[in-house]
């Protein structure tokens, strides 16, 4: 488990939550999380259901109340300070606008001063949010993605320094919410607002978070950046819920050897294996080579093709390795790699396994 320090705080930390504890009757929703958010990051909480990642951002709000612990933005306490009291605006998933409200008076509901003032602001934030012409309309003439910009508009009405968004595109379908993937990170960018997202979409995190947060019974798994979390999981749950895998169980000759099945195989490991002990092993679907002929040498074995299907721009492969133990591996290639092979089902193809792309858990953290 990987947890930030709160020491060496500097000037750039917009939020410190350190040692958060929260208990439901005998359910533990979190166990001592901390976590640093710098000003202008974007910070996805990372998880399936139930891991706490949404109670988190609750507590961060002063929607619930920690049992445990200390939280202080911008260098003001404000674990205990009611939701009102503090600094951010909150985009949910389901949008919650005021249904007998026009778009400008749900975008202006927490404004206060002057009328102009009101509207001079209303007009500026639909220009932000590409709608500049629907200002009169109400939520029910709008579309699922347009209702989740004005709802992200009335969150950064009030300019705050902490923008909290709860699952926002999860309600939307599949090209509405890649296109406000890309709509809603570039926003914040131009703005510069310190955002923490909560999702259990792994591509949403990868593709929009300056750090993920990997969250799994209460608990943070792992902390880092999109590329981090993908190439060095910290955990073998990190691993499996972050991107595809393929696992070997393999018996250790050495440090850097195992055998598997009737082959030896090297590992390129930052983790020194334990000799006689059993290790899992394992390698991306990408990260595995097809050969377009064979080749003597280590890390190649022949596997027999069992199936094929399109995915979109790539394809997904499994195969059967006798050699290795009669283990099944996912492989991805692209389109212009299966041309390349020009293979068919039940052929045998030459599967190489990069030492440097083969990687383990020690002992303690296997499943």
């Amino acid at each position: 488990m990987i947890r930030e320090s709160t020491t060496n705080l500097n000037i750039a930390t917009e939020l410190q939550i350190s040692g958060i504890q929260k208990q439901f009757g005998a359910f533990t929703a979190l166990h001592d999380i901390s976590l640093n958010v710098q000003k202008s990051e974007f910070v996805c909480l990372l998880g399936p259901s139930g891991c706490g990642k949404t109670t988190l951002l609750r507590i961060i709000a002063g929607l619930e109340t920690a049992d445990r612990g200390q939280i202080v933005q911008t260098g003001r306490d404000i674990t205990h300070a009611s939701a009102a009291e503090r600094d951010y605006g909150i985009v949910f998933q389901s949008y919650a606008l005021f249904p007998n409200l026009t778009v400008a008076k749900n975008i202006a509901y927490g404004l206060k001063g002057r009328a102009q003032d009101k509207d001079r602001r209303v007009i500026e934030l639909l220009e932000l949010i590409g709608l500049p012409a629907i200002a009169e309309k109400y939520p029910a003439q709008l579309s699922g993605g347009q209702q989740q910009r004005v709802a992200l508009a009335r969150a950064l009405a009030t300019s705050p320094n902490l923008l909290l968004l709860d699952e926002p595109l999860s309600a939307l379908d599949a090209q509405v919410r890649e296109h406000l993937r890309g709509e809603i990170k570039a926003l914040q960018q131009k703005l510069g607002v310190t955002t923490i997202m909560v999702t259990h979409d792994q591509e949403e995190a990868l593709t929009m978070a300056d750090r993920i947060v990997v969250m799994n019974h209460g608990v943070i798994e792992q902390i880092g950046t999109p590329a981090e979390i993908y190439q060095h999981p910290a955990s073998r749950f990190v691993a499996d819920f972050v991107g595809h895998c393929n696992w070997l169980h393999a018996h250790a000759v050495d440090s850097h050897r195992v055998r598997l099945g009737e082959a030896e195989l090297n590992i390129n490991s930052e983790t020194a294996l334990t000799a006689g002990q059993n290790h899992e092993l394992f390698i991306r679907p990408e990260d595995i080579e097809l050969l377009p002929q064979w080749r003597a040498g280590e890390q190649l074995a022949l596997g027999k093709l069992l199936h094929l299907e399109l995915i979109g721009s790539v394809y997904r492969l499994r195969l059967s390795v006798a050699l290795w133990a009669g283990i099944e591996l996912e492989v991805v290639i692209s389109h212009r790699e299966l041309a390349q092979l020009r293979f068919a089902d039940g052929q045998l193809i030459p599967v190489y396994l990069p030492a440097e792309k083969l990687r383990c858990f020690a002992p303690e953290r296997a499943a």
